[in-house]
């Protein structure tokens, strides 16, 4: 068992040491074979795999012909030769991109794990109803869970989150005083109010759907506020194209990108100097400058101080207040967690907002 461990243990280490050599050294053509690779390799298995319905065989096919589409278009259009900066950036998001299809027949099948079947010949007499209805809703889910996948991966979506990559710097702050003086006067007046405002919220940008797909959360950004109006909200984000991305103040009413958008809002109870200290920490950093930590979505590590995401930052913040309520890694913090680890209950629901 332990040499089956290991093995395994070798395999995916292989797998990620040649993501990270695609990363540096790649190009087009060779993310393109590759992807062309995985497409016709998953394809044969999803055939050769009895235990799969033939609707969702066809469902699992069609999705791994539309990202390799995306993909292809992807490689094409963005991959450079060269070694700067943002050519192995660029070539580390394709590299993440690359294993898509994989990640697709992990959603599509993960709570149903091989139980999608056609029942045998001698099973047809005695097959309940029930079964038959729970076995249908399953494949229901299933394609649900594939048109999700091909909305997010619509190729409007991955040219928007593309033509802003420009924008973006892992190794520089390309963001600096996005904050007025008129922002630190709000926050300062909400010293008499001894709470942090959390806000989570499920904006439904192309950028925040891509990221569902890897944390399988519905809430994915995290934002700060000194005041329970919300009027000095503020998070690391991409900017809007209004700002660069980085350190930025955000509007409730910027979250509506789509139908169900909605944002929920907790209290951290603070002292007033613990509030203090979390207002001179972001003035400090609107002065020195910040960047959107991309690159540590994957890595989960920032190459400089003040290049962050947005549950990197919140949690950050709440460390320099000293009310850090559960331990974890800034860098792997997800949105969620802020609620999901809050064992022992230090937050209080305020309100949902739905648009």
């Amino acid at each position: 068992m332990n040499d089956i461990f290991n093995y395994q243990h070798l395999i995916n280490r292989m797998e990620l040491s040649m993501l990270v050599i695609m990363a540096i050294f790649g190009n087009a053509e060779l993310f393109i074979i590759s992807a062309v690779f995985i497409a016709i390799f998953l394809a044969v298995k999803v055939g050769m795999t009895e235990q799969y319905a033939r609707g969702l065989k066809f469902v699992l096919a069609l999705a791994y012909l539309g990202i390799l589409v995306l993909q292809i278009v992807f490689f094409v259009n963005v991959i450079n030769s060269g070694f700067g900066y943002r050519a192995v950036l660029v070539r580390m998001v394709a590299a993440v991109v690359l294993p898509a299809p994989f990640l697709v027949e992990f959603i599509v099948t993960r709570s149903n794990n091989d139980r999608f079947y056609l029942p045998k010949l001698g099973q047809v007499a005695t097959i309940s109803f029930a079964e038959f209805k729970k076995n249908e809703a399953r494949l229901r889910q299933a394609m649900a869970g594939a048109d999700r996948v091909k909305s997010i991966l619509s190729l409007d979506n991955v040219k928007d989150i593309m033509a802003d990559l420009h924008r973006h710097s892992a190794v520089r702050y390309v963001n600096e005083g996005s904050l007025d003086a008129g922002y630190f006067n709000r926050a300062e007046e909400s010293l008499a109010d001894p709470s942090l405002y959390i806000v989570i919220s499920n904006t439904g940008s192309p950028a925040s759907e891509l990221i569902s797909l890897f944390t399988q959360k519905q809430f994915n950004h995290a934002s700060l506020s000194f005041d329970s109006d919300l009027t000095t909200i503020i998070s690391y984000n991409g900017g809007e194209r209004v700002y660069p991305p980085g350190l930025n103040p955000e509007m409730v009413e910027a979250f509506h990108k789509k139908p169900d958008a909605s944002v929920l809002v907790y209290r951290l109870p603070v002292t007033q100097t613990q509030k203090q200290c979390v207002i001179d920490t972001i003035r400090q950093i609107n002065l020195t400058g910040s960047a959107y930590n991309i690159l540590g979505l994957v890595t989960k590590r920032s190459l400089r101080t003040n290049i962050m995401f947005c549950s990197q930052f919140v949690y950050r913040m709440l460390q320099v207040a000293g009310v850090d309520y559960f331990q974890k890694k800034p860098g792997d913090v997800r949105p969620t967690d802020f609620v999901e680890l809050d064992y022992k209950r230090k937050l209080q629901f305020v309100t949902e907002i739905k648009f």
